[in-house]
């Protein structure tokens, strides 16, 4: 093996691992942008009790503030880097007609669109019926439309923010 040989190989992973980390970030900022339309839904942030409820196994009534924000965020971070693997993904399936902050415009489109629809389809017909009982029953079309709201609030913060973090790390 020549000298450097280790390094060339090492790079492209190291560069995909900061990509990684640069959407975390992405996904960071947009759950934190995120609060301000929560609180002021009718809903507020029963979402995240019931996320928090579902991985505690626990009712959403027991759940404390701290474990449903911690929750909240935590489920940022990773749709950020999910965002960032599927830019990496997409990237390389379409073509970069035109660039935006050094990345593809219609990779990062259709990465902030996938996830978007991850995040909802995954919370609203996954996690909301796991939960069951009396919010599944009676609340199930009321948390859909937060979940889906809050989708949306992500995936706009995404569209701004996920171009600027992830072309710091390519």
């Amino acid at each position: 093996m020549g000298p450097g040989s280790l390094v060339q190989v090492a790079l492209p992973q190291l560069s995909f691992l900061t990509q990684i980390a640069a959407g975390a970030l992405a996904g960071l900022a947009a759950a934190v942008a995120m609060i301000l339309p929560m609180s002021r839904q009718p809903e507020g942030f029963t979402p995240a009790y019931i996320a928090a409820s579902v991985l505690r196994r626990t009712e959403p009534d027991d759940v404390r503030f701290v474990d449903a924000n911690v929750t909240h965020y935590t489920v940022g971070v990773l749709a950020g880097a999910l965002y960032a693997t599927v830019l990496a993904l997409s990237s390389a399936l379409f073509p970069t007609v035109v660039r935006m902050e050094g990345i593809g415009l219609v990779p990062h489109l259709v990465s902030v669109i996938l996830v978007v629809l991850f995040i909802y389809g995954f919370f609203a017909h996954i996690v909301l019926p796991r939960a069951g009982g009396r919010i599944y029953e009676e609340q199930a079309t009321a948390v859909r439309g937060q979940w889906l709201r809050s989708s949306l609030v992500f995936g706009a913060v995404l569209v701004v923010v996920g171009p600027g973090l992830v072309s710091l790390a390519v």
